[in-house]
C-alpha cells in the first residue's frame, strides 16, 4: 500500500493542476461579470464587492440575445441531426459492407480531418455565395455538416467495426435489405456512439464563431457566440457586460457537460477502439 499511494499522488497532482487551469477561466469570467466597470479597471483580479445580476440583464438586452440563442439552437439541432444521419450511414457502409474503394474513402475522411477550416474558408464562401446560401440558415447548417462530417464518419466507422460482421450476415440471410440492416440492427447497436458523437458535434457547432461570422453577416441571423462578440466595441468595451454575455453563452455548454460528461468521454475514446 505504501508503494501505491505515492504513485496515486503523482498522478493526482498534475490532474488537479489541469482541472484548476480549466476551471479558473470560468471562475474569472463569472467574477468579472459581477463587477462594475470601475471595479474592473481598478483591479481586474480582485473579488467582486457584490453579485450584480443586472450585468447579465444588460448583456441580454444590449444585443438581441434571445434571437441569437434561438438561431444557435435551430442551426445546431439541424446540423447535428444531419451529421448523425449521414455519419451513421457512412460508418455502417465503410465498416460492414464490402465494396471496392471503401478503404480509399475512409482514408479520404481521415485526410479531411487534417485540413484546417482556414484553408477552405475562401473557396467555401465563394461556393456558398454562388449558390445563394450566404446569410441563410440552410447555408450555415450545410457548412457545419461539411466541416464536422469527416470527424463523425471516423468515429462511427471505428465504433461499427467493433460489431461482429456475423450479425450483419445473419440479418441479410433472414431477408433484410441493406437499409433494413442499418435501420433495425446498426442504429440500435450504435446508439451509445451516436449519443456521444451527437454531443461532441453539438458542442463544436455551438462554440463556433469563425464559420458563423463568415456565412452570416447580417445582425438578425447571427448565432449566440457571434452575438456575444458584438458586445465588445472596436475602440471601447464594457468588459463586465462582455463577460456576462460570455457567461450566458457558456451556461448551456456547462449544463450539457455536467449531465452528459460520461457520454462525452466515451465519444472522445470511440475513435481509439480497435477496428
Amino acid at each position: 500500500m505504501s508503494r501505491v499511494r505515492p504513485s496515486r499522488w503523482l498522478l493526482a497532482l498534475p490532474m488537479a493542476l489541469l482541472a484548476l487551469a480549466t476551471i479558473y477561466p470560468l471562475v474569472f469570467t463569472a467574477n468579472v461579470a459581477m463587477k462594475t466597470r470601475r471595479e474592473y479597471v481598478l483591479d481586474r483580479f480582485s473579488l467582486a464587492d457584490a453579485l450584480r445580476w443586472e450585468n447579465i440583464a444588460t448583456a441580454w438586452n444590449t444585443v438581441d440575445m434571445g434571437r441569437y440563442l434561438a438561431n444557435s439552437v435551430g442551426t445546431v439541432t439541424a446540423a447535428v441531426v444531419l451529421l448523425l444521419l449521414f455519419g451513421s450511414m457512412a460508418g455502417f457502409a465503410l465498416s460492414q459492407l464490402r465494396f471496392r474503394g471503401s478503404s480509399v474513402l475512409f482514408l479520404g475522411c481521415l485526410a479531411a480531418l487534417f485540413v484546417p477550416f482556414q484553408v477552405i474558408m475562401v473557396p467555401l464562401n465563394r461556393i456558398m455565395a454562388d449558390a445563394g446560401l450566404v446569410d441563410t440558415y440552410p447555408g450555415l447548417v450545410l457548412a457545419y455538416v461539411a466541416q464536422f462530417l469527416p470527424f463523425t464518419i471516423f468515429l462511427m466507422t471505428s465504433y461499427y467495426r467493433t460489431i461482429p460482421t456475423e450479425i450483419v450476415d445473419a440479418a441479410r440471410i433472414d431477408g433484410n435489405s441493406v437499409y433494413g440492416v442499418y435501420r433495425r440492427i446498426m442504429l440500435p447497436l450504435g446508439a451509445p456512439a451516436l449519443l456521444s458523437v451527437g454531443i461532441l458535434n453539438a458542442l463544436f457547432c455551438w462554440n463556433d464563431v469563425l464559420i458563423a461570422l463568415l456565412l452570416m453577416p447580417s445582425a438578425e441571423h447571427r448565432t449566440l457566440m457571434v452575438g456575444v462578440t458584438s458586445l465588445r466595441g472596436q475602440y471601447s468595451a464594457d468588459i463586465p457586460t462582455f463577460a456576462s454575455g460570455v457567461l450566458i453563452a457558456a451556461i448551456p455548454v456547462l449544463v450539457v457537460y455536467l449531465f452528459l460528461q460520461r457520454q462525452i468521454a466515451d465519444g472522445v475514446a470511440a475513435g481509439s477502439t480497435k477496428g
